[in-house]
């Protein structure tokens, strides 16, 4: 008795029909056999094709059995519930033919390839040649887009396996560039801080600044719980001064070279072009450094921005 549902689901003459636009992105639910649904994506494609001009993709617009498959919509696939085994306070089924949102298998294995080499998380050597604080804030950022936007997904806690590889790379990154094995990078930044959730062990870098606060990247530290009621702000806030790269870059106070922090001047070029088939070889590190970050300025100190200029002649680099 308790695998037979609650409700008449055999009802011949029982239609519903629901849709949810974004841009140009649409979604429809119909409750109905899939001839009506087969005469329906007909009916749309003429429409558009006769009154708007425009062309139905027969290739994107398809229909999906809503218990069997999934529909992929903005970035989730979206299902049916149907499990039998939960149930509310009161014993009934409480989930049954609910709508869920689920985070796509398929976007986190293409997220973990781009972090890993032959199958296994990798150091990224276009990477190396940026600060620590740089390089933890990188990661971070595309990690906490990733988890914010699928903050209402029922499988959010997939993104572990994400979280997993992308911190294996964040510290081979950081172990080659700073010549350390994981063990030590792990000592050296490792630190548990006070979440909203409870206390959590984050990797974390620290840039000091004389008679200004600290500037602090932080890798981890962010909750995978479901939020039901999540909202998605996709409004960058706008701040009342509005700082460039270049400007945070300075910010730093660092050469981006050697490390220094005495006397930061900035080095510019006319364009990136001048340095073409030049980032390769023998080619001085400034030249890797530039051509690496696609960036027509290099925040140096006094002394490499002299080096940088006694191999600099006429627009032509002087190789080592």
């Amino acid at each position: 008795m308790q695998q037979l549902p609650s409700l008449d689901t055999i009802d011949g003459g029982y239609r519903r029909l629901r849709y949810v636009r974004y841009a140009d992105d649409v979604l429809f639910g119909f409750c109905g056999p899939r001839q009506e649904a087969e005469e329906i994506k007909r009916q749309r494609g003429t429409f558009l094709q006769e009154t708007l001009h425009l062309t139905l993709s027969q290739e994107k617009t398809l229909i999906t059995h809503a218990r069997t498959g999934a529909a992929h919509f903005l970035g989730y696939d979206i299902v049916v519930l149907n499990n039998n085994q939960k149930r509310d306070r009161r014993g009934y089924r409480s989930i049954n033919g609910q709508i869920g949102l689920q985070v796509p298998m398929s976007v986190i294995r293409a997220r973990c390839a781009l972090y890993c080499h032959y199958g296994k998380p990798a150091h990224r050597k276009e990477l190396l040649d940026q600060t620590v604080y740089s390089i933890i804030v990188q990661y971070q950022a595309v990690y906490r887009g990733l988890a914010e936007y699928y903050q209402m997904a029922l499988n959010r806690y997939q993104l572990n396996r994400l979280k997993w590889v992308m911190e294996r790379s964040l510290t081979a990154t950081l172990a080659h560039k700073l010549r350390l094995s994981v063990s030590q990078v792990y000592r050296r930044y490792q630190t548990t801080v006070q979440t909203p959730e409870g206390p959590r062990k984050v990797l974390q870098e620290t840039v000091e600044r004389e008679g200004k606060k600290p500037l602090v990247a932080r890798w981890g530290g962010i909750s995978l719980a479901r939020k039901i009621k999540g909202v998605l702000n996709d409004i960058a806030p706008q701040p009342t001064v509005k700082r460039s790269e270049l400007e945070r870059r300075l910010l730093t106070n660092k050469c981006e070279l050697c490390g220094s922090q005495k006397y930061v001047e900035v080095h510019q070029i006319r364009a990136l072009k001048d340095l073409e088939g030049r980032g390769h070889g023998k080619a001085p590190r400034w030249i890797r450094v530039m051509i690496a970050r696609r960036r027509k300025t290099l925040i140096t100190c006094r002394k490499c921005h002299q080096d940088i200029h006694k191999q600099w002649t006429d627009g032509r680099c002087i190789l080592e």
